[in-house]
């Protein structure tokens, strides 16, 4: 993390209720800290994002592995104090306000969306690139995948639409190959080298 911080780039996401933070120097736990906080604290504020209410706690100081970081405990304005309802957001970026870091992490969503179908679809769990260059070529060549499922099929649909029409076309294609080598006698050891 402090590699990452020192070259300029920052971190918004959630966060766990059993991180570790330091109010007023003291060791505590998201979640137990949750509990002494009050709607009527000064440093409680009511936040609308979208069409919720939240009430939003900001702190700022230090969690275990990260100097200074902003930290918002939120509960929905109906829920206060509600444990399940307990949820908690990290900013590594101080100088956000609490409506920025909140805007910034409604953003998110796309983000994850194409991060799940790369790794579900393009096999992005399954390649370690350790280079620049080929982090770079491996990015590339992710984004063309999802842009052609997105726009090649000769118009525009979602990922998961473009992709499955794609993969049928790919398996229709296969079976006809192995038909074609069927009608001309091509032997089984032969079409396996073809196809492998």
């Amino acid at each position: 993390m402090d590699a990452f911080l020192k070259k300029g780039f920052y971190t918004i996401g959630a966060l766990k209720t059993n991180r570790v933070l330091y109010p007023c120097g003291i060791k505590q736990k998201v979640g137990e800290f949750a509990l002494h906080i009050r709607k009527t604290d000064a440093a409680v504020s009511l936040v609308t994002v979208g069409s919720r209410s939240y009430y939003i706690y900001r702190y700022e100081g230090n969690l275990n592995g990260i100097e200074n970081a902003v930290v918002l405990i939120s509960y929905p304005k109906d829920a206060f104090h509600v444990p399940k309802a307990l949820r908690a957001f990290i900013s590594t970026d101080v100088s956000l306000s609490t409506r920025e870091i909140l805007d910034i992490y409604v953003e998110r969503w796309p983000v994850e969306v194409f991060f799940r179908q790369a790794k579900d679809r393009l096999a992005f769990d399954r390649y370690q690139v350790r280079s620049s260059q080929g982090i770079r070529r491996y990015w590339l060549l992710m984004s063309l995948a999802h842009l052609l499922a997105c726009t090649g099929c000769g118009e525009t649909m979602s990922f998961e639409d473009g992709y499955a029409y794609i993969y049928s076309h790919i398996q229709e294609e296969r079976i006809h190959f192995v038909y074609q080598c069927g009608a001309r006698h091509i032997g089984f050891e032969q079409v396996i080298a073809l196809v492998a």
